[in-house]
């Protein structure tokens, strides 16, 4: 027979409104700012949606043009995390290993992305890349055409995802003692082994915390891709401005399900990202 500590007991028969207020105020505080700025606003988009039979649920999420939309939304976005993922790296390399002249303004103009309104980054990309802008009548000659195309919506996305990935690496690789690639070196190794087997493997979990968080910040972006593109349904047309599309037909609980769908995508990816991070720490342990 198990017997049961009197302090035990005595918190057994504690009701729990008293147990809820033995939780510090720092709990408190950051579980109501959460409850009101995340989970009702998620909770709210997912009832509106429920008001849609099932039927009708899966015939908007699966229409056509909603699978256009994806298509040109997750798979540009992933493009732009990725290309940014190893350009980001190496901007961040070089802001932090090399000394040059207008280090600190070319520093500071990597969150130019952060404070810039999206519409003016949409207006002066679509100018730039047009077929009589400074690069767009480059390329113009050369059959590419930029502005108002899928293209473009990639352009938009490698530009307002940029920082995240260079902000994110950048303060790891300040952290990373040189010692060890001097030791690498002593013992043989050249500098792509160095970075290979010495630098990447810890550095990777980094890379990928700002590879995820440039890809969140693309699918959602909208102020800038919806100038830069000529947003034609199957062609450079994306979710978040077909959800705005919908909203402008007054159609709130269509717009909702694809609005829910785009979270739903956004959160397995985002999961899968993460999970690659936890492997990747736990590789670099052992």
């Amino acid at each position: 027979m198990t017997t049961v500590s009197p302090s035990l007991e005595v918190e057994r028969k504690t009701p729990f409104w008293k147990k809820l207020g033995r939780v510090p105020w720092t709990w408190r505080i950051t579980i109501g700012y959460l409850t009101v700025m995340l989970f009702i606003p998620i909770i709210a988009m997912f009832l509106k949606a429920s008001t849609e039979p099932p039927a009708r649920f899966w015939a908007i999420a699966t229409s056509d043009v909603a699978l256009a939309t994806y298509n040109v939304t997750f798979v540009t976005a992933i493009f732009a995390a990725l290309l940014n993922g190893v350009f980001g790296t190496l901007i961040a390399w070089v802001l932090v290993r090399y000394d040059f002249p207008l280090k600190r303004v070319i520093d500071a103009t990597v969150d130019l992305p952060f404070a810039l309104p999206t519409s003016v980054a949409g207006l002066t990309l679509a100018t730039v890349y047009s077929d009589n802008g400074w690069i767009g009548s480059l390329l113009a000659p050369l059959g590419i055409k930029v502005a108002f195309t899928r293209t473009g919506v990639a352009v938009a996305m490698i530009f307002i995802s940029l920082p995240f990935i260079v902000r994110t690496v950048q303060p790891v690789l300040q952290e990373m003692e040189r010692e060890i690639e001097e030791a690498s070196w002593c013992l043989g190794a050249s500098q792509w082994q160095t970075f290979w087997k010495v630098i990447l493997p810890p550095l990777f979990p980094t890379i990928l915390t700002g590879v995820a968080l440039g890809f969140s910040r693309a699918v959602g972006e909208y102020g800038s891709t919806v100038i830069i593109s000529s947003n034609t349904p199957y062609q450079d047309l994306i979710a978040p401005v077909l959800i705005f599309q919908r909203l402008e037909q007054y159609d709130y609980s269509g717009a909702t399900v694809i609005g829910i769908v785009l979270l739903s995508i956004s959160l397995v990816l985002l999961l899968a990202i993460n999970f690659l991070q936890a492997w990747a720490r736990r590789y670099d342990s052992r």
